[in-house]
């Protein structure tokens, strides 16, 4: 790498002619404001519209990229470049490259990762026509509000193009992804190996070109969205499970005993069978919150955090089994129970309500007990590599 390149600006082109020459001297003027020694790299995604020959007249470097898709691109520009810093930004002249003093400045600070703000929350600004209304009032301050939520990040605008970010800081990223979600598997992982962020506030301004953006709303949205909710078992399995075993558990004591008025509406035995099912679904989903936090933490996907491998190393496959056990020997009394009252009625017709009230909570617990038997062998074949990993953050 050679020592006067301290920055190194990487721009995914896919036909990009109309735009590509401002961005360019933008870029090249941006780094002389900002007093940095570097370099403007197009990474070619496959253009046919002379923007490879546009790119070399201005004296970038070009990167040609096989692999189609935008992290794919952004990977083989980021592979190829001089910098010891890394700067990424759309080459549409959404984004001002003659205005970074504020990301070198971040980067010489000793941040591993300088995100860009074109939200107003963040102190960013959007140009009149810079963002479609989806985008602005929809999209971004949603996704970036559920990023915010799941993952603690300080970060407003999750998924800003432009940002900058430490060759080193990038390589601990370890990023996966190859298109959109590359933008949102950055910040994310960011915060989860505790890399040193900052935020930068910036100006959206209207695409330059003539003809409609790479970048489909609703379609990349939801990937976006989907990745998130991949990379998060705690909301994604562990809270709705948490809240729908709660409401199974409380309707079912409300009316084990007897129908119960709540409001208008009568809860009877109709409602037991629905608490029976929100109890077994819940649970189901607080296994599959722990499978998967499981798994990832064994693949190096998710660090091993304190709290979980704490209660991780608490919970074995013995105390798992135990309480299992004794779980569906409980069901499996109230079904004997069940049998024994019915015995007595020599096998005749019972009372419908009481009979369903005995045999609801009884099935109930023993799926539950079996359940928690076989999910802690689960946890425990899953667990052989996590138990060799230390835990990493606070």
């Amino acid at each position: 790498m050679p020592e006067n390149i301290e920055l190194t600006i990487v721009m995914p082109c896919l036909n990009e002619a109309e735009t590509l020459a401002t961005c360019i001297r933008k870029a090249h003027a941006g780094m002389k404001a900002a007093g940095v020694r570097g370099e403007v790299l197009i990474a070619d995604n496959g253009s046919t519209d002379g923007s490879i020959d546009i790119a070399l007249a201005e004296g970038a470097r070009v990167e040609h990229v096989r692999a189609k898709g935008y992290g794919n691109a952004l990977r083989g520009g980021f592979a190829a470049a001089q910098g010891r810093w890394l700067m990424m930004g759309d080459s549409d002249d959404s984004y001002d490259f003659s205005s970074i003093q504020g990301f070198v400045q971040k980067l010489r600070e000793g941040c591993e990762l300088v995100m860009g703000c074109r939200l107003p929350s963040g102190g960013g600004t959007i140009a009149p026509g810079a963002m479609p209304w989806k985008n602005r009032w929809l999209g971004n301050p949603v996704l970036s509000f559920i990023g915010r939520l799941f993952f603690k990040t300080p970060i407003h605008d999750f998924h800003c193009g432009m940002r900058a970010f430490t060759v080193e800081g990038y390589r601990k990223l370890d990023l996966q992804t190859t298109g959109m979600e590359f933008a949102s598997e950055m910040v994310m992982k960011a915060q989860l190996k505790g890399l040193r962020v900052a935020e930068v506030p910036i100006t959206l301004h209207p695409d330059g070109r003539s003809r409609p953006p790479h970048l489909k709303p609703w379609r990349d949205g939801w990937r976006h969205l989907r990745f998130m909710l991949i990379y998060s078992p705690k909301w994604l399995f562990l809270v709705p499970g948490l809240v729908l075993g709660a409401i199974g558990t409380l309707v079912m004591a409300l009316i084990l005993f007897g129908a119960n008025q709540l409001g208008g509406v009568t809860l009877d035995v109709g409602s037991l069978v629905i608490a029976s099912m929100s109890m077994i679904l819940g649970y189901q989903l607080v296994a599959q919150a722990f499978y998967s936090k499981v798994f990832a933490v064994g693949e190096g996907l998710l660090p091993n955090d304190p709290g979980f491998a704490g209660l991780f190393q608490k919970w074995n496959l013995e105390k798992g089994c135990v309480l299992g056990a004794l779980m569906t020997l409980a069901g499996l009394g109230i079904l004997v129970w069940s049998a024994w009252l019915w015995k007595g009625a020599n096998f005749g017709p019972l009372d419908y309500s009481a009979n369903l009230r005995r045999l609801i909570p009884g099935a109930t617990v023993t799926i539950l007990g079996l359940q928690t038997i076989f999910s802690s062998f689960h946890l425990s074949v899953l667990g052989l590599k996590t138990l060799g990993r230390k835990p990493t953050g606070t």
